[in-house]
């Protein structure tokens, strides 16, 4: 269990929020990772492993259009993976992984090409627009060392947004104890 995944469980606990995970090369690491932390059964809604294209239309309800001109691996087939995994499963937050661990390209993407997203119930004070947020990443290392990093990636996204609703809370929680000032 990482220090990660383990304040991910926490923030949500906090904020009594939930997620759910949607996951292509990282293959159910994600979902692992989270469910390695005690408590995480109040916050983790579930998971979809959409490994085959086709799944991530059929599962998630990624554009068909999009995913043949541009393939699996896509900033805005990561978006629609988040987004579609938080509605599946009735969750406050989604996140995704999509991209190529190797050993061979994919989509014409080159091996380490990764988009990682997070969509959720995103307020005024937490510096994302409505839908959803996306990282490109560009990995180096094995298939391993990628989808680790991917991993990685993914819960420090989910929780930059969960440390500005946290921070965002507080200020609402302070100004109240201050009469509104």
């Amino acid at each position: 269990m990482s220090s990660r995944a383990t304040e991910v469980v926490r923030l949500l606990t906090v904020n009594g929020g939930t997620l759910a995970v949607a996951e292509s090369l990282t293959g159910g690491l994600v979902a692992a990772e989270i469910t390695s932390v005690p408590g995480a059964s109040k916050v983790f809604r579930g998971s979809v492993t959409a490994y085959a294209t086709e799944l991530k239309h059929e599962l998630l309800g990624v554009d068909t259009t999009l995913l043949a001109q541009r393939g699996a691996v896509d900033p805005q087939v990561a978006a629609q993976m988040a987004a579609g995994v938080r509605k599946t499963l009735g969750a406050d937050w989604g996140i995704a992984t999509t991209g190529v661990a190797g050993p061979d390209p994919q989509d014409g993407q080159a091996v380490g090409t990764v988009f990682v997203a997070v969509d959720g119930p995103f307020g005024a004070g937490s510096g994302s627009a409505g839908g959803g947020k996306v990282e490109h990443l560009r990995l180096n290392g094995d298939r391993a060392e990628i989808r680790k990093e991917s991993v990685r990636s993914v819960l420090a996204l989910l929780l930059t947004e969960l440390a500005g609703e946290q921070t965002g809370n507080e200020r609402a929680q302070d100004t109240e104890r201050n009469g509104g000032f």
